[in-house]
């Protein structure tokens, strides 16, 4: 059963401000679940229809409809848990790093995580007003990748002062990405996905790149900024791995 303060606490972490408060997070499904507890996020309560999942302290037995009233997906699944946001660990300054400038979309930042895990990029910096990486839709999204990349949230301007690594950004316009000579090490830097990156940013940036069209007509305005991830990011990885 489910007690109306948990009902009031699990939806109250919909917003960051919550989220920041509470330091807690919500996962759902036991796929997501599984992962995050494998990748060590430390578990607060758990809420299942399957009576064979309820093994623990803080484990709770709830029926569909229960479930269905504090899950924050559109068809509920069979659990949902509550973790503890962990303390985020020291940027290193190596290796293959992506940048977000901004992207707000939460559906883009949990596949872009998802990417990131894929491609092995281990750390994700992030602007401090993208979004949210324990956004409920964005820990779906990722599918458990969560587990296995680091996200900060930091002054790009900053960070990029200071780091040693060559930095490409993302455009229109620039160096193509299928010849150009690209680096083991390096930050990847993308943008928002109405503006591109930021004037601000776009002063740090060292090196220009773009993924050429090839459609005849070539009126597509732009690529959806986690297909244009996906496709830098294997370039990159094709290029120095091969």
């Amino acid at each position: 059963m489910v007690s109306k303060s948990q009902t009031k606490l699990i939806t109250s972490l919909q917003q960051k401000k919550y989220r920041t408060q509470s330091g807690l997070f919500v996962a759902e499904g036991p796929k997501v679940i599984s992962e995050l507890l494998d990748g060590g996020f430390k578990f607060h309560s758990f809420f299942s229809t399957d009576t064979s999942e309820i093994t623990a302290v803080n484990h709770f037995l709830v029926t569909e409809t229960e479930l269905k009233k504090i899950s924050f997906l559109k068809t509920a699944n069979t659990s949902l848990a509550l973790f503890e946001i962990p303390k985020t660990k020291p940027l290193k300054d190596l290796g293959l790093i992506l940048a977000l400038d901004a992207v707000r979309d939460p559906g883009n930042l949990g596949t872009i995580i998802r990417l990131c895990d894929w491609f092995g990029v281990q750390q994700l910096i992030c602007s401090q007003d993208t979004a949210d990486c324990f956004n409920p839709k964005v820990v779906q999204a990722t599918m458990g990748s969560l587990a296995r990349v680091q996200v900060h949230y930091l002054s790009l301007s900053e960070y990029f002062e200071k780091t040693t690594l060559p930095i490409y950004g993302g455009f229109m316009e620039g160096e193509n990405i299928y010849s150009a000579k690209l680096p083991k090490e390096g930050i990847m830097v993308m943008g928002n996905e109405a503006n591109g990156i930021s004037e601000e940013i776009i002063k740090t940036i060292t090196h220009k790149i773009t993924i050429p069209r090839f459609g005849k007509i070539q009126k597509t305005e732009s690529l959806n900024v986690a297909t244009a991830t996906a496709i830098l990011l294997s370039e990159f990885r094709r290029s120095t791995e091969m």
